[in-house]
């Protein structure tokens, strides 16, 4: 999409194929929108087709000036918005401007709606929403023969009557470019995650991580079988040996800064097919298991992101890619698994195989300079248990670090929980037989899953998101469709984005 901003500009003199206007229930009920505006809402409102009730639109053929365009009417909240709030307001604007089948839509911007502050900056207010607008005008790929056509939106302007200064043109235009780097970022992901299982095995998620590389300038690496045995991945080779389709360990470089040191390690689990191997789950509902690399989704939508905003920050993206299905070859609950640190896993499930992964992850993310981890993973069914699909479950070994990434979240509009690491948690891990267990049991099973992985960061900072619950939705809600959601991508991001303000500070 091409993203535009105008001042000075009445509705008459725009000529896109829609207008969207986002107007109160008191404005509806009232007036006080413009002259031109309030007749055309009245018998709307008249008549209960339309009364501005936030998060609700009204499409309306209407000629402009003797230009024939549609109304997308957009019920707005009272007052100042919020970023959460003209995120969820835009990705509203952006379902309706999709299903109008236009090509080209123009958004009024009341300077009313937004909060011009050291908290609510135009970069702010064009940032969120942009990013809403990319999110809520996603569509969800489909292979269906007789499919019709589908018009994709080419262009969006935003435009405010008033005159604008300098300052805050700067300021939109550069909110416009992150939200739209970040949306189509996050709607990356989205694209991956929704990919069957059929068209995304490990070999083609490599490929479409060296897409991203090559994209962005990126250095990159992928390792075959025969690198995985020479390096010594003993973890990553044992999920995988049961498919015919062999596991691969996936790495892209973002230097940043002059030097490679004070280095982000992004770990994203990459199972791009889950039937818990010998330890089978039930057919019910096994074929969401496409998702189950949505952590790799998500921290590949990230690189995406930083490809195309270029912070100076040093970043590794790591991603164990397997599937993890049954047959002769597959292993078995009782083995003995030696991983790339060393440490040896007992095996009691074979159904817990994303802990797994990312151990070798994690510590070849180390090797390749991180000293600082963040792990992305649909780890757990028992973060669904604890948390639905709301929010975002969290394990970490350094609390000032899981902060900041909640505060990221805040601003992006992403739900993140933590859960407590308490020894007596990580003593649950210890087996008879090896080093760590693999399965604890069904008690503290998200937080016992996620400290698994973090004893592969071997004191570094470090931080587990389990996204089992959230990478996937049922149905759609707020900027997310049903399918895939792309969770984490505008946390980690903004976080990012915030480690480069300090280095400047």
């Amino acid at each position: 999409m091409k993203w535009t901003l105008q001042g000075s500009l009445s509705s008459g003199q725009v000529h896109t194929d829609a207008i969207i206007i986002p107007v109160t229930k008191k404005q509806t009920a009232e007036g006080g929108v413009s002259e031109a505006w309030d007749p055309l809402l009245k018998p709307l409102a008249e008549s209960r087709l339309f009364d501005g009730t936030p998060n609700r639109s009204f499409v309306w053929p209407e000629s402009i000036e003797g230009e024939s365009r549609l109304l997308i009417w957009l019920g707005r909240p009272e007052g100042i918005l919020t970023s959460e709030q003209l995120r969820l307001l835009s990705a509203q604007a952006g379902k309706a401007a999709v299903k109008s089948g236009v090509r080209s839509a123009a958004i009024q911007i009341p300077n009313t709606m937004v909060n011009f502050t050291a908290e609510q900056t135009p970069q702010d207010a064009a940032q969120a929403l942009t990013e809403g607008f990319i999110l809520g005008s996603y569509r969800k790929p489909h292979y269906k023969r007789d499919a019709a056509e589908q018009t994709n939106l080419e262009e969006i302007l935003y435009y405010i009557e008033e005159d604008m200064d300098a300052e805050f043109e700067a300021g939109w235009t550069k909110g416009m470019s992150l939200g739209a780097a970040i949306g189509e970022a996050t709607c990356l992901a989205r694209d991956l995650t929704n990919l069957p299982g059929n068209m995304l095995l490990p070999e083609d998620l490599a490929q479409k991580a060296l897409q991203v590389a090559k994209r962005n300038g990126f250095e990159a690496q992928v390792l075959d079988e025969e690198g995985l045995v020479e390096k010594g991945m003993g973890g990553l080779l044992a999920v995988g040996k049961g498919s015919i389709h062999p596991p691969r360990m996936i790495a892209l470089r973002y230097q940043g800064r002059e030097t490679w040191e004070d280095v982000i390690g992004l770990v994203g689990k990459g199972v791009t097919f889950d039937t818990g191997g010998v330890s089978l789950k039930r057919a019910s509902g096994m074929e969401d298991m496409i998702s189950d690399m949505g952590g790799a989704a998500t921290v590949l939508g990230v690189m995406e992101a930083l490809g195309r905003i270029r912070p100076r920050v040093n970043v590794v993206m790591v991603i164990p890619s397997a599937e993890n299905v049954m047959s002769g070859s597959a292993f078995k609950p009782g083995d003995i698994v030696t991983t790339l640190s060393g440490r040896t896993i007992e095996v009691l499930n074979t159904d817990a195989e994303g802990r797994i992964v990312l151990a070798d992850g994690v510590t070849y993310a180390k090797q390749l300079g991180a000293s600082r981890l963040i792990d992305v993973a649909t780890l757990t069914g028992a973060v669904v248990s604890a948390l639905g699909d709301i929010a975002t479950g969290a394990v970490t070994n350094d609390e000032t670090f899981l902060q900041e990434l909640i505060t990221s979240s805040r601003r992006a509009g992403e739900k993140i929980w933590p859960l407590p690491s308490y020894p007596e948690f990580w003593d649950k891990l210890k087996s008879e037989v090896a080093d760590l267990r693999n399965q604890t049991g069904r008690e503290g099973g998200t937080i016992t899953g996620g400290l698994f992985v973090g004893t592969f960061a071997d004191g570094l900072p470090w931080v587990h998101f389990d996204i089992a619950g959230t990478a996937y939705l049922s149905k759609e809600r707020g900027v997310d469709p049903k399918g895939a959601t792309g969770v984490l991508v505008r946390t980690i991001t903004d976080w990012i984005l915030k480690q480069v303000q300090v280095v400047m500070d």
